[in-house]
């Protein structure tokens, strides 16, 4: 039985990735996957998708029709009447997997960052509870952790008063029906679907486009800001292509198909982006946004090589 204190992180996620998180459903799911052993990579072709939006690049999520698809998984909304804890626990008695958006303030696993200091939105799923010793066992972001106590309590509170709602809640059934049999041709397939989808101009060149009046406006805000922006903004855009070159790796390796070219230009990105974040926040500190020139042309042409021969090679 998977603890946390057996618990190894997916490749993935492994510390010398350029960003080794990147949200926290989409890490959710890589390492639910893996706990069952079965390839995460494969469910990566959704981050061609991912767009510029004015204020904030896609919150990429994997398509529940994908994992259903390649996995025989299904999610579900689970519907909250009664209390979260009894939901949580008719569904762990069935073998299914609850996912809960709960408040970090009660993750001990945020230790630094949100736990006890501050209220966050988060999703964690649920793979052991014990009502008894007031604990569960939970992934969250890229691990597998514990917590109980007081704790256990804040996450299972139900609607602490008349005007509050109750928490988005979902439910995994791992045995809903068959994986697909070639689970590289349907990652090929999903290429194909989803690149008829992505941006019809480049998002990172909008993105510069509109980088000046953001930095503005950083520099009008109060400094923690910056961590919420580059979170949406770089983050977002880095951690996207890394997976993407990442599900391509795997998917050239399977297919055999050359995709190194495609590869190398979407780590281009995640690495650029990595770096245009230290750069910022190095400019925030020293309040010298005015100065700060953004390098955004090595990942705009790195944007348009990853797409240039990717439909022709896959699609």
């Amino acid at each position: 039985m998977l603890t946390p204190e057996t618990f190894r992180k997916h490749a993935l996620h492994d510390d010398t990735r350029h960003w080794p998180e990147t949200n926290c459903y989409t890490d959710l799911w890589i390492e639910i996957l893996a706990s069952r052993s079965l390839p995460p990579e494969a469910l990566l072709a959704f981050t061609v998708r991912q767009d510029f939006e004015g204020d904030q690049f896609t919150f990429f999520k994997p398509p529940l029709e994908d994992i259903e698809a390649l996995y025989g998984i299904t999610v579900q909304e689970l519907a909250v009447f009664d209390t979260v804890e009894n939901h949580a626990a008719e569904q762990l008695s069935r073998g299914r997997m609850p996912l809960i958006e709960v408040d970090g303030f009660f993750l001990p696993d945020t230790d630094g960052v949100s736990y006890r200091l501050q209220h966050t939105k988060t999703t964690i799923g649920i793979a052991r509870m014990d009502r008894d010793a007031r604990e569960i066992d939970y992934f969250h972001n890229s691990g597998f952790y514990r917590l109980s106590g007081a704790d256990y309590a804040g996450i299972f509170a139900a609607a602490p008063h008349e005007a509050a709602l109750f928490p988005y809640t979902e439910f995994v059934k791992f045995d809903a029906g068959p994986a697909a049999a070639d689970q590289p041709a349907t990652a090929a397939e999903f290429y194909a679907r989803h690149l008829k989808f992505r941006p019809a101009g480049n998002p990172v060149a909008a993105f510069a486009r509109a980088f000046p009046a953001h930095a503005a406006d950083l520099a009008a805000r109060p400094p923690d800001y910056f961590h919420a922006y580059a979170f949406n903004t770089l983050r977002q855009l880095g951690a996207n292509f890394e997976l993407l070159g990442s599900g391509l790796e795997w998917l050239g390796a399977a297919r055999k198909v050359d995709l190194t070219e495609e590869i190398a230009a979407a780590m281009t990105i995640a690495g650029g982006a990595k770096t245009m974040q230290f750069m910022l926040a190095r400019a925030v500190a020293r309040g010298k946004l005015a100065t700060y020139q953004p390098e955004f042309e090595p990942l705009i042409d790195a944007y348009d090589t990853v797409f240039a021969g990717l439909w022709d090679k896959i699609g």
